[in-house]
């Protein structure tokens, strides 16, 4: 008796060690998705696609061998720290392919191997980006072509409204929606204005030149 339970131990143990290892490479995996995609972000706001490009199919990389690495461990996969990085990484993609001006469909979460909510949330941290965006083109004097940018605001806004279910179910995307639509209406208020002076300072220079 004693001698089969040690055997049935022993054998918990070694299944115990396996799901360790998977949980720690999966982890320091995890750190550089979201570093590289962090790192891409800022490429992307600096116009340099070409490395945000590299950067995000590494992460997109590293993103399928975690998925392959907690194929056997769903109990760790959907502990918290995957999604995190899928959510990067899919908030990168989004921004990557908005900001790049590629005219393709937008992959799915079934295209980019990520949960569903894990792709919604992703979503929903888009908005930050987008303005942020905005504001740089309001500092350049373009406001105007900010209005393309308020209006995917708005759509991705739209979209999350139709997931309106407990956070057990969607992990805090009711929060992420609400915090869109008050970067909405920040940002629009931003534009206003920012067009409002740019109509005003054109005026008073056609007045000059007249009077001139």
């Amino acid at each position: 008796m004693i001698g089969m339970i040690y055997n049935i131990s022993c054998s918990i143990k070694d299944s115990f060690e396996e799901k360790d290892k998977a949980r720690e490479s999966s982890l320091a995996i995890s750190r550089d998705v979201v570093r590289n995609c962090r790192t891409a972000m800022y490429s992307i706001h600096n116009r340099d696609f070409d490395r945000a490009k590299k950067l995000i199919s590494e992460a997109m990389e590293m993103t399928e061998k975690m998925n392959t690495l907690l194929a056997d461990h769903p109990d760790i996969y959907y502990s918290g720290f995957l999604e995190h990085a899928q959510q990067e990484f899919v908030e990168c993609l989004v921004i990557y392919n908005i900001l790049n001006g590629e005219d393709k469909e937008m992959p799915g979460p079934q295209e980019l191997n990520v949960s569903s909510v894990a792709y919604l949330n992703g979503l929903g941290d888009v908005g930050g980006e987008l303005r942020r965006h905005i504001l740089d083109l309001i500092r350049k004097d373009r406001p105007e072509e900010g209005e393309k940018y308020l209006g995917l605001m708005e759509e991705i806004y739209n979209c999350l409204m139709m997931f309106d279910y407990p956070d057990a179910m969607t992990k805090g995307l009711r929060h992420k929606t609400d915090v869109t639509r008050s970067i909405i209406e920040k940002t629009r208020g931003d534009l206003t204005n920012a067009m409002r002076q740019q109509k005003l300072e054109k005026a008073m220079k056609e007045f000059e030149n007249r009077i001139n």
